[in-house]
């Protein structure tokens, strides 16, 4: 059965910034002044009502306007951010206000951020059912993008070479390396000069997918795939700071999780293991130990010893709940301090499986032009893998992180990451 279409009018007023701004605000404000209308008169001071109604407001617009641009990314459904993304800014209004010494009431923010959240669930709920998009296909030279990406896409086939005239912004996609006939060329061109979005397929088929794929060094010059070179000094400008805030605060408790540890098994807390690093150069990452201790394998065993399968029987009580939650990843961040890692990059893999994959992959070598870090793209969107086929495509989400080397995609990457951490599920 095939679902209703709706007008092209509806899903732009769904996705609209006028429509979520509209119903942000009225849930940010309504629910907590709903709440002092409940209370007392002499219950609620002034001063607070006003502060927590700002903080309120400015925590849930600041929630939707990151939410609306790192959904631009691909990924997951947008589900997946609004618990992250509201808590964060929530949690930095209320630390605002305990580090100004504001007056401010916990029920009201309370009430703003349980409404907020179910505003962005209900508006993402509308856009799932109603706002699909379409894009208008060539039916020319390679097609396969429509049978690749997401399910939440719809195609619709151009049999004739003429601009669709009932969708104004509908998004025409073409195979723009195949030799078409002048008059479909000329409809192309028409519908670009018009205003229309005209994607190539390979192009488009990376912003679905959140992958890259360098097939030629003819066709993908490394000059379209060097990162940011100036945020990459703010990166890791920012690294350091994160890095020497969190390991003194971090301290105790490290030392409780390497007691724990040391208790549940036998061998040292913490494990050190060569791995392959920024520009190519082997460093030695520090993690808690979350498999049973043993030696060094012999000669020739190195590589089959580093792969770790999923439910491998290596991984101990303790390793699975820090695995599940990523804490036994955290000791990196005297990694981070150090400057052989990032918080967020490509994840450093140990030096012989790296050595294998290099022989193995073309261009897999380029991954280590920025820093490896504690979590990534491929961590996010795919999770631990080994086998040669699923590092291919590990290595595609890889090239898609250089090549939108920025602030947003490491956001992206950060929520992500944190939701995976509060909840123990997602790609890890």
């Amino acid at each position: 059965m095939t679902r209703e279409r709706p007008a092209p009018v509806t899903r732009r007023f769904l996705e609209s910034l006028s429509f979520q701004l509209l119903g942000i605000l009225a849930a940010s404000l309504g629910a907590p002044f709903l709440y002092v209308a409940l209370q007392p008169l002499d219950h609620v001071g002034e001063a607070t009502v006003i502060n927590s109604a700002i903080a309120c407001v400015s925590a849930a617009v600041t929630a939707l306007f990151l939410y609306r641009r790192v959904t631009s990314f691909p990924g997951t459904s947008g589900f997946a951010f609004i618990i992250p993304t509201y808590s964060v800014t929530f949690g930095f209004a209320i630390a605002v206000m305990l580090g100004g010494r504001l007056a401010y009431s916990g029920s009201m923010l309370t009430a703003g951020y349980a409404a907020s959240m179910a505003f962005g669930f209900y508006a993402q709920q509308l856009t799932q059912r109603y706002a699909r998009r379409q894009f208008y296909l060539v039916p020319f030279g390679n097609t396969d993008i429509a049978r690749d990406s997401t399910a939440n896409v719809e195609w619709i086939v151009l049999h004739q070479p003429q601009v669709p005239a009932d969708d104004r912004h509908g998004a025409i996609v073409a195979d723009l390396r195949y030799d078409m006939d002048p008059e479909w060329e000329r409809m192309l061109a028409a519908a670009a000069i018009s205003g229309r979005v005209v994607y190539h397929t390979k192009q488009l088929h990376e912003s679905l997918t959140g992958k890259v794929e360098i097939e030629h060094l003819s066709e993908n010059s490394f000059g379209s795939l060097l990162p940011n070179l100036a945020y990459r000094k703010i990166k890791r400008a920012m690294d350091i700071a994160v890095s020497m805030v969190a390991l003194p605060v971090l301290l105790v408790p490290f030392i409780l999780l390497a007691v724990w540890i040391r208790l549940d098994s036998p061998g040292p807390a913490l494990f050190r293991q060569e791995r392959m690093g920024f520009r190519a150069r082997p460093f030695k990452v520090i993690k808690f130990r979350t498999m049973e201790h043993r030696p060094p394998c012999a000669d020739g065993g190195e590589r089959d010893d580093a792969i770790t399968m999923h439910d491998d029987t290596r991984i101990t009580r303790v390793g699975r709940f820090l695995r599940r939650t990523r804490i036994d990843e955290l000791p990196q961040l005297w990694n981070v301090l150090i400057g052989e890692m990032s918080l967020i990059g490509p994840r450093p893999e140990a030096l012989p499986l790296s050595q294998w994959y290099e022989t193995e992959l073309p261009f897999y070598s380029y991954r280590h032009i920025v820093r490896p870090g504690i979590t990534g793209w491929a961590q996010v969107n795919q999770g631990h893998v080994a086998a040669l086929g699923d590092v291919h495509i590990k290595l595609h989400y890889d090239f898609y992180y250089i090549k939108h080397f920025s602030a947003w995609i490491d956001i992206l990457i950060m929520l992500r990451t944190v939701g995976t951490m509060l909840t123990g599920f997602g790609s890890k």
